[in-house]
């Protein structure tokens, strides 16, 4: 690093199998928008997922377009909804073991994980690190660094559930994908966003996505 340089701590993002490409969209633009550097991860399974809600695909070699055509859809799949810079977002690909968040050293601000399968989530659990979303999740964890699980599955049978509380115990923020309605939704993007909105809380990141409740009955119903 070059004398008067800051080091670049970035958030990393991993990107799973789970159903809800819109939740990790609408984080990532918050991230990006909030100033923050983004390292991401988008899993085998969740580039499947990405090409069944979106009709996108998302490819290492192609990466930078296909996140900036991902990222500029609404979550109501309208294409060019938002005007999104990706300068400060860097991709590893999920069988890259060698990548830089594989190893303690690599420096970040910690992990979101949005959306999260139950298959990740009990591989984070268990600690098998079988590609680079687990085990960039499992060095966050042994890092003491912040770890943001937002599972997104229902129901929830007892496994799973005993995963999220060896989760849990670990120190990770288990976060459900669940939306509220509280604060007003009149869109299928308020929704998204209301969930990316609190995956940010959860990580200590600033941003404007969903309306905060104020304690007055009645504020979701009416107009912002």
């Amino acid at each position: 690093m070059k004398p008067g340089q800051t080091q670049r701590r970035p958030w990393i993002v991993g990107v799973s199998g789970a159903s809800g490409t819109p939740y990790a969209a609408a984080a990532l633009r918050a991230l990006l928008a909030a100033g923050e550097s983004v390292d991401l991860v988008v899993s085998r399974a969740s580039r499947l997922t990405l090409l069944d809600e979106t009709g996108l695909p998302f490819r290492d070699a192609h990466w930078q377009d296909d996140l900036r055509e991902w990222l500029a859809r609404g979550a109501d799949g309208k294409p060019g909804t938002f005007d999104v810079r990706i300068e400060d977002v860097r991709h590893w690909s999920a069988g890259d073991l060698a990548a830089g968040p594989s190893s303690g050293s690599y420096p970040s601000k910690g992990m979101l994980i949005v959306p999260a399968s139950t298959a990740c989530v009990a591989g984070v659990a268990l600690g098998l690190s079988k590609d680079l979303l687990q085990r960039a999740a499992s060095v966050t964890l042994k890092e003491g660094r912040k770890l943001v699980v937002a599972v997104r599955e229902t129901p929830l049978n007892g496994q799973t559930l005993r995963h999220l509380v060896s989760l849990d115990d670990a120190g990770a923020t288990v976060l459900p994908a669940s939306p509220a309605f509280y604060a007003g939704a009149t869109h299928i993007q308020d929704l998204v966003d209301f969930v990316a909105g609190r995956v940010l809380d959860a990580a200590g990141v600033e941003h404007g996505l969903y309306r905060r409740w104020e304690g007055e009955l009645g504020g979701g119903s009416r107009a912002t």
